[in-house]
């Protein structure tokens, strides 16, 4: 399972868009920074798992997504992720340690193409670059719907295995 975290904002920025001639578009934002964090998996079978939090990602949160993963997938898992402080915590650490079914693949440092749920997040992330969430809610139906929409898409999931120098032909 490649694992990543992304925030969502409400201070995202715009895409261009259409409008009437003479009729300037007006988006109206709130004008919060990140509201929205989530800890997303992706499999090799093109399954998608994520686990939202209203905060920064810190090593507890981890640990809360490390069970999230651990509740929807039987048997044993393989993580492969960045080396964010999160992750490299005393107490990830130590929950990995008590739990031989997880084994940690590190990425290199300062590597993100080669985590192919970089692909899902940042596909996520512009389709809801015009969106207009007025609360956290909105905001998070919306990453909800962006990610539903991606785990009907095998050729767009392959496509992020692809990108990122994987030689994935089919999900298993």
């Amino acid at each position: 399972m490649f694992v990543d975290e992304t925030g969502f904002s409400f201070r995202a920025k715009t895409a261009t868009t259409w409008a009437p001639i003479g009729h300037t578009p007006i988006l109206r934002r709130m004008s919060k920074r990140r509201e929205l964090s989530t800890v997303i998996g992706l499999t090799l079978t093109g399954k998608i798992y994520k686990r939202h939090f209203e905060h920064a990602i810190g090593a507890t949160d981890i640990l809360v997504a490390l069970r999230h993963f651990q509740r929807h997938i039987a048997g044993p898992m393989i993580i492969i992720w960045d080396r964010l402080t999160a992750h490299r915590a005393v107490l990830v650490k130590e929950y990995i340690a008590a739990h031989p079914d997880i084994e940690v693949e590190w990425l290199p440092p300062y590597a993100p193409e080669l985590n192919p749920e970089e692909g899902c997040h940042g596909h996520v992330k512009q389709h809801l670059r015009n969106a207009a969430p007025t609360n956290t809610r909105e905001m998070r139906a919306q990453v909800d719907r962006g990610f539903a929409r991606i785990r009907h898409r095998p050729d767009l999931i392959l496509g992020f295995f692809r990108h990122a120098g994987l030689n994935v032909n089919q999900l298993w």
